[in-house]
């Protein structure tokens, strides 16, 4: 990347380099704003594969599936990187083409792609295949990927990308009403999975929350047939609630002004300082630090897969 801009101007350079980090560091919490910046960097620096990739990642984060697809196929004719496969296949499905994303991961599947890359397109498929109301098939595709026949017991201590796969099975299964299988891969799913990387957590939360509704419509149904409930008083039984805080987008007028409008509230823990250094090490100004505290922008390609949001499923 830091070859690429040292072929632009100079000033150029510093101001597309400025919104790929202000693009980094945005993605995971605010992809909305992460994406003005990314698309700032392009109108500088279309021609320039790191640019084209991070407007195809913010964009397919916050949820423009169009776009995310027609950047990243960009990034692929200009980089030669195929890493996206599957990306572009779950563009596909957002789009409501299921169909032509299971085409996308057949013809990837046909060209071998290693492990990883491979949990993701089986998420995709399997996903493609439940929109299509093809669950037994989307059901095939996930036993198959967890090694055939799976169960509950058997799941023993995977990697993440077996986690996920086991994740998208009991989801599918609690789909098809089969809540009691599903619940026992869940409890299997949280042993294997302490840090909760897969999010299991949540369907337990939800589990309480279902609980509480049911107590209330019991405390409701005594109160009707004049019967002295027991128990808690029903006004001391609060139903799960919950909630979710939307993402403000800035305008981004493309000028150099626009990486100002991001605070360090914004972007975290992360300083002046730090963003000042790691703009100055994208222009090979200063060696790179031994250790940064604040995620770096794009170091893998892998790193904004669909394992980040909204992942694959």
């Amino acid at each position: 990347m830091r070859s690429a801009l040292r072929g632009l101007d100079p000033r150029n350079a510093d101001t597309v380099a400025r919104h790929l980090v202000a693009a980094g560091g945005l993605l995971d919490e605010e992809p909305e704003l992460a994406l003005e910046h990314a698309r700032a960097a392009r109108d500088r620096a279309s021609r320039i594969a790191a640019v084209r990739e991070a407007v195809g990642v913010a964009a397919y984060l916050a949820g423009d599936f169009a776009e995310a697809a027609r950047e990243l196929r960009a990034y692929a004719r200009i980089s030669g990187d195929e890493s996206y496969r599957a990306v572009l296949a779950d563009c596909e499905r957002g789009l409501g083409r299921p169909e032509n994303a299971i085409r996308l991961v057949n013809e990837a599947l046909a060209a071998g792609p290693e492990e990883e890359e491979l949990v993701e397109l089986r998420l995709v498929e399997a996903g493609a295949r439940q929109d299509l109301g093809e669950l037994p098939a989307a059901a095939l595709v996930l036993e198959a990927a967890l090694g055939g026949r799976p169960t509950p017991a058997g799941l023993g201590h995977p990697d993440l990308g077996q986690l996920r796969l086991a994740m998208a099975y009991a989801d599918l299964l609690a789909d098809r009403g089969e809540e009691e299988l599903a619940m026992e891969w869940y409890v299997a799913i949280a042993a294997a999975d302490p840090d909760d990387l897969t999010g299991v957590s949540e369907v337990f939360s939800e589990d309480e929350d279902l609980g509480d509704d049911l107590v209330e419509e019991d405390l409701a149904a005594a109160e009707l047939a004049d019967e002295e409930p027991v128990g808690d008083d029903p006004e001391s039984q609060q139903p799960g609630t919950s909630a979710a805080a939307g993402t403000a987008v800035s305008d981004s007028d493309e000028s150099d002004d626009d990486f100002a409008d991001v605070t360090d509230e914004q972007l975290g823990d992360v300083t002046d300082d730090d963003i000042e250094a790691e703009v100055a090490e994208l222009l090979g100004e200063t060696p790179p630090p031994v250790e940064r505290d604040h995620a770096r922008l794009f170091q893998e390609a892998t790193d904004a897969t669909p394992e980040q949001q909204p992942p694959t499923h």
